[in-house]
């Protein structure tokens, strides 16, 4: 039906993002794993969407990316677990985190997960154990774990830029930066700043 929704966040709050887009005011479902990553309020976003239709209802589903989309319609596939599951489940692990238990096939840490349970982690690991990627995920965790820029980055990435060449912007301007003593000066939320607002001059 649609791919994507692109406007202003107007509204964050638990598993639920409110986007204003052309004087509509989307109300969707998301995960607090990728809520946690978006910019502020009155920012700019692009959401990746998933429509669920019954007969009753329709609920619209939004993620930062199209790989969190895939992993939550890759829980779909598992017996039992529908999108309200699914979305408890990504609010409670990081994508990476829980693509790790699964390809560990760590049984124990993946019964404590909420919304999964001892019956339902069997089906997961049965279901989604060896058949779906972590190397993008895992890229993700590295990054965030090596540069104190990591909130930069993920929200030029939930902003709809791709996430390598966001990446290289933004450790090359750091790179080119390393002496300049009017940029060492400033504190973490100023050199956060400049360096958000350079990027999105050079991305533009």
């Amino acid at each position: 039906m649609f791919n994507s929704i692109k406007g202003l966040i107007s509204g964050k709050f638990s598993k639920q993002l409110y986007v204003e887009c052309n004087g509509i005011e989307w109300d969707i479902n998301m995960p607090n794993s990728n809520i946690d990553i978006l910019p502020n309020v009155g920012s700019e976003v692009k959401v990746y969407t998933w429509l669920h239709h019954t007969e009753n209802f329709m609920n619209l589903y939004g993620f930062v990316s199209m790989e969190e989309r895939e992993l939550f319609l890759n829980l779909l596939k598992v017996d039992g677990v529908g999108p309200k599951g699914a979305l408890k489940i990504m609010s409670s692990v990081t994508s990476a985190q829980l693509l790790k238990i699964l390809e560990d096939g760590d049984l124990g840490l993946l019964e404590k997960i909420p919304g999964v349970g001892k019956k339902t982690a069997g089906k997961m690991l049965l279901a989604l154990k060896g058949k779906i990627s972590i190397s993008e995920n895992e890229k993700t965790v590295r990054v965030a774990v090596e540069t104190p820029y990591k909130d930069v980055i993920m929200s030029l990435i939930s902003m709809g830029y791709d996430k390598s060449v966001v990446e290289q912007k933004v450790f090359q301007l750091i790179d080119s930066l390393k002496s300049d003593n009017s940029f060492i000066d400033k504190n973490q939320k100023e050199k956060e700043d400049f360096i958000f607002r350079q990027v999105i001059v050079e991305l533009a």
